[in-house]
């Protein structure tokens, strides 16, 4: 097989490129592919590491040339904590709260942290985590239509609201 580019010589480079489900293919003699820049594992693709770790935490279209926002405590950017892949301090948070937020439930799945019930923990509030789980799992089985498991969980509720109204 010869080179796509100049086909005089036989191809050495072969490029498989990916971009929202389209699919290109070039085959490049050495020559080529050190012309077309492509002289690394991905260099020449458009394929940077920092890019690709960074998209975890923003969106394309929310990308900014330049961020003058920076953080009060640690200085750093949206930018650079998109880079590094972690905000750099606690007020961080605080500071990117609604461009973190995306890329927390994406990762996460979701954006409260929900934790362990002590044991020694008043009744009341173990009652308010398992009515609070009980209704994230009816929503859930509501979404996938399985109403048999719905009603287990429904009564299971009114049990426990009916208890507190006691």
């Amino acid at each position: 097989m010869n080179c796509d580019h100049c086909g005089k010589y036989p191809a050495t480079t072969h490029i498989t490129k990916t971009v929202n489900g389209k699919t290109t293919q070039w085959n490049l003699c050495a020559h080529c592919a050190a012309e077309q820049g492509v002289n690394t594992a991905f260099g020449g693709l458009g394929f940077d590491l920092n890019d690709f770790w960074g998209s975890l935490f923003l969106e394309p279209a929310k990308r900014a040339p330049e961020d003058t926002v920076r953080c009060e405590d640690c200085g750093r950017s949206f930018k650079e904590i998109a880079e590094m892949g972690r905000p750099g301090c606690p007020t961080c948070y605080r500071t990117f709260y609604d461009r973190l937020l995306p890329s927390i439930q994406r990762i996460h799945g979701k954006t409260q942290h929900t934790g362990k019930v002590a044991e020694k923990a008043d009744e009341t509030v173990k009652k308010e985590h398992e009515l609070k789980a009980l209704r994230e799992q009816l929503a859930a089985h509501i979404a996938n239509q399985e109403y048999e498991q719905c009603a287990a969980l429904r009564d299971r509720i009114r049990e426990l609201e009916e208890g507190d109204a006691k």
